[in-house]
């Protein structure tokens, strides 16, 4: 026991004042100059064609090898893949000689050790995985080591700090798959086969379906990045038009495409108050008569049937509260990195909490605004969310325009596409409180690639479900 005791106090002498309880002394990052050195044969061998085409399109850089003589020959070696200039061992050190960096490298006796490492190019790919593998290993170190500092001595607001780490980490993840910018004959590629598929599907959806006929051929469906606002005042519907978007999403209409995978938080109702809407919705069961306990037996089979199909579907709900716009990204990065996501609804704008609430509410409004903006890219989905109008409309007696949105101007300004729900000009009230049915106007105020105009829609009460609306008397 004395002598467990005297070991532990030498162990805690020896460290050094300031060191971390959990440093065990220097090690060295992970690498492997083998794979560095066929790495660099291959795009010598084959010409610096084929093989530095296949480094570029894995985010191979001159960073990503670990020995300093390694990065100088890459650098070399894009240079004259840049210049369109073929390569073999002669040109490779004319061209580190004009850099100066020929010596530093070792010089022609170490580049023909390069190249004398290998025969054939054949194993190419797994030279490239362990490159990048071991980069993105070193990467993480230097991320995590860098937070490590940071928390000891924080310079920002804990949330702040927490959604810089975690964007951090996910930009290295990100690393691996997708780029940040795009050359513009890449976004021409994309441009010209959304072209081909408009022109294949002959005016048919190229987004997810919003449930809705009519919007749909205003927006073509709603599109990847795209911050979407669904805007009325109190008791309009938003919540409900919302969740009909995400029955539209999940089990798309006959003919509508696909399933898409739909996170929703809302941030007012509990997950089982919005699964028990989306039911009765989704059944077409009236809430009122389920609560009296009464259901003829068709709508109890219909039930059970709706029941098994929501069970499947690819939908996630979060009802956690008081939620920041930070809180939102880093819930929604995580679900997105385990399950590929196609949508996402946040109910409602103005009830996600604020960063800092020193600041005034407007400012907090166009940093949420923002933030959506910046999630909907990053994730690359379109983002809905509905917002409150203010008593603008109400007390002039008109319909709602752009300027009513409750709050910030940011919120215009940073969506692709605004939608403000209203009572229709023309109702009837005493017929539709008869027919158990609303009227109302879907006005699509904003649209930044597309026309603006107004979709008639049918609110059912009883079920809490917008529908198309057909020219039909009540």
């Amino acid at each position: 026991m004395a002598d467990r005791e005297k070991s532990r106090s030498s162990g805690l002498k020896s460290r050094k004042r300031g060191e971390s309880p959990f440093h065990f002394g220097e090690r060295v990052p992970p690498h492997s100059i083998d794979a560095e050195q066929a790495l660099l044969a291959c795009c010598v061998i084959d010409g610096g064609q084929e093989s530095m085409t296949h480094c570029i399109e894995h985010k191979i850089r001159a960073e990503s090898f670990f020995k300093p003589a390694h990065q100088l020959i890459f650098a070399a070696l894009l240079d004259l893949y840049n210049e369109g200039t073929p390569v073999d061992e002669i040109i490779l050190a004319e061209k580190l000689q004009m850099r100066g960096a020929l010596d530093d490298v070792g010089g022609h006796a170490y580049l023909n050790e390069i190249t004398d490492r290998i025969a054939t190019t054949v194993h190419l790919p797994h030279y490239l995985e362990r490159v990048r593998d071991t980069a993105l290993l070193r990467e993480v170190i230097r991320t995590a080591t860098q937070a490590v500092e940071q928390a000891y001595s924080p310079q920002e607001d804990i949330d702040q700090f927490l959604e810089n780490v975690e964007q951090d980490f996910f930009a290295i993840s990100e690393n691996r798959t997708s780029d940040s910018a795009k050359s513009i004959s890449q976004t021409m590629d994309v441009a010209a086969n959304l072209v081909q598929r408009m022109l294949q599907r002959k005016g048919q959806l190229t987004g997810v379906t919003s449930g809705f006929t009519d919007l749909d051929k205003l927006t073509f469906g709603f599109h990847a990045q795209e911050m979407i606002v669904v805007a009325g005042r109190p008791s309009m519907g938003k919540t409900g038009i919302c969740l009909n978007m995400a029955e539209a999403a999940i089990l798309p209409p006959h003919g509508k495409g696909e399933s898409t995978p739909t996170l929703i938080f809302s941030l007012e109702m509990s997950a089982e108050q919005l699964a028990m809407r989306l039911l009765c919705s989704r059944a077409r069961v009236n809430m009122t008569k389920l609560k009296d306990g009464f259901l003829p037996a068709e709508s109890q089979r219909e039930i059970s049937r709706v029941v098994k199909e929501l069970k499947e579907a690819p939908l996630w709900i979060d009802d956690s509260g008081n939620l920041s716009i930070l809180d939102i990204r880093a819930k929604a990065r995580r679900i997105a990195s385990q399950n590929k996501l196609g949508c996402i609804i946040i109910d409602y704008l103005q009830l996600i909490r604020g960063t800092d609430s020193r600041v005034p509410r407007e400012q907090q409004i166009s940093e949420i605004s923002r933030g959506i903006k910046a999630m909907a890219k990053e994730l690359n989905v379109p983002v809905i969310v509905p917002a409150q109008l203010n008593r603008e409309s109400e007390k002039e007696r008109r319909q709602p325009r752009l300027s009513d949105l409750r709050e910030s101007g940011a919120i215009e300004q940073d969506a692709d596409l605004v939608m403000l729900i209203s009572k229709r000009k023309d109702a009837n009230d005493e017929e539709e409180l008869a027919a158990g049915v609303v009227l109302r106007d879907l006005i699509v105020a904003k649209q930044r690639n597309g026309p603006v105009g107004v979709v008639p829609l049918a609110f059912t009460k009883n079920l809490i479900r917008f529908e198309n609306y057909t020219e039909q008397p009540l």
